[in-house]
C-alpha cells in the first residue's frame, strides 16, 4: 500500500501469474481480479486464489464485482482470498456496511459525481468512465469536473501516454488501469504495465 506520499496504482483485470508478477515487480500497490460476468478479463475464484497466493502483503488484492448480490460477493471473496472488494453497480451504503464486518478494504467505483471518499462507507473511491472496461477516455480535464475529497482513484481510458497528464490535471490520489495496459482486448502487455507504472510515478516529479 502507498505510504501516503506516492500515487496509488492499481492494475486491474489480471488473469495470469506472469501478469501479476510483472505488476508487483514494477511497483503496483494493488492488483485486481474481475469476477463480474461478461468481461474478457473475468476469472473464477480458484484462479484468483492461485494468482493472489504469491502477492506480498503490502500489495492489495482486489475482487471486482458489478451488479452482484452481497451473498455472491461474499462467496467469491472468501473462496478467492482477496483482501479487497470493489463494487461497481447500484450498491448502496447498506451493501458496504454488510461487507465491512469482514475486514476487507472496500472500494466503490462509480461514473457519477461524488463529493468525497467514504460517503457509502468505502475505504477508496474510484471515479470511472461512463463505459467501464471499454478503454474509452472521458473528459476528466473538463472545467466542470470537480475532484472528490479524500482517497480517490481515477480510471477510464488511462494509458502510459496520458496517465501523467491525468494525474497533473486532476490531482487524483491514485489511478486504476486495465485495458490501457493490454496489447489486445483482455490480454495484458508486460511492457505496457511497466510503462504505465513508470509514467505514473514520474508524474510526481
Amino acid at each position: 500500500m502507498t505510504d501516503g506520499t506516492s500515487v496509488f496504482i492499481k492494475i486491474c483485470g489480471l488473469k495470469t501469474a506472469h501478469d501479476v508478477e510483472v505488476a508487483v515487480a514494477a511497483g503496483a500497490d494493488a492488483v485486481g481480479f474481475v469476477f463480474a460476468p461478461g468481461s474478457p478479463r473475468t476469472v473464477d475464484a480458484a484462479t484468483a486464489r492461485a494468482l493472489a497466493a504469491g502477492v506480498p502483503d503490502g500489495v492489495l488484492t482486489v475482487g471486482v464485482f458489478r451488479g452482484q448480490s452481497v451473498g455472491e460477493v461474499r462467496r467469491f471473496a472468501e473462496e478467492s482470498g482477496v483482501r479487497g472488494v470493489q463494487l461497481h453497480g447500484e450498491e448502496g451504503p447498506g451493501d458496504f456496511a454488510a461487507l465491512r464486518a469482514e475486514g476487507r478494504t472496500l472500494l466503490r467505483a462509480t461514473a457519477e459525481h461524488a463529493k468525497r471518499c467514504g460517503e457509502y462507507g468505502e475505504d477508496l473511491l474510484l471515479i470511472d468512465a461512463p463505459d467501464p472496461g471499454s478503454g474509452k477516455p472521458w473528459n476528466w480535464g473538463a472545467a466542470e469536473f470537480t475532484a472528490p475529497e479524500g482517497r480517490w482513484l481515477l480510471a477510464g481510458g488511462l494509458t502510459p501516454g496520458n496517465v501523467a497528464q491525468a494525474l497533473t490535471v486532476t490531482g487524483a490520489w491514485g489511478v486504476d488501469v486495465s485495458s490501457g495496459v493490454e496489447g489486445e482486448r483482455g490480454v495484458k502487455s508486460p511492457e505496457l504495465i511497466r510503462a504505465f507504472i513508470e509514467a505514473a510515478r514520474g508524474a510526481q516529479g
